[in-house]
């Protein structure tokens, strides 16, 4: 009979730590990141015999009506927001409907102009 004690094995090592990792990381990434937000209404680009895409962070969308949106805001407290947003940046992207009047479109481009804008792109679609 063999009394001697017994010959302890080595623990093989557990995989905890690295879910615990791998989980800290996932949360880490959520919070960083920088989600885009959905368009506030349908927008119907006009079309245009255009090559180049318009390239610019501050985004004003315009419906068919007139009516503003930028960053949750609307209206009139949209240009306010959108000036305070874009002091540093001289380029406003306009996603206005194709069935905007020009009319309208020309004095909502007075707005931005007398908030400080001084220039804005107009998306439109390649035809």
């Amino acid at each position: 009979m063999d009394l001697s004690p017994a010959v302890k094995r080595p623990r093989a090592e557990s995989i905890v730590p690295m879910i615990n990792v791998v989980f800290l990381l996932l949360i880490f990434f959520l919070m960083t990141s920088h989600l885009a937000q959905p368009e506030p209404f349908e927008v119907t680009p006009p079309g245009a015999n255009l090559e180049a895409e318009a390239e610019a962070e501050p985004v004003l969308y315009i419906d068919a009506d007139g009516r503003m949106h930028f960053d949750g805001a609307e209206g009139e407290a949209a240009l306010e927001m959108l000036a305070r947003v874009s002091a540093d940046t001289s380029v406003v992207l306009l996603r206005a409907d194709a069935k905007l009047e020009a009319t309208t479109l020309a004095g909502i481009l007075k707005k931005l102009a007398a908030a400080g804008l001084a220039r804005a792109e107009l998306v439109v679609t390649p035809q």
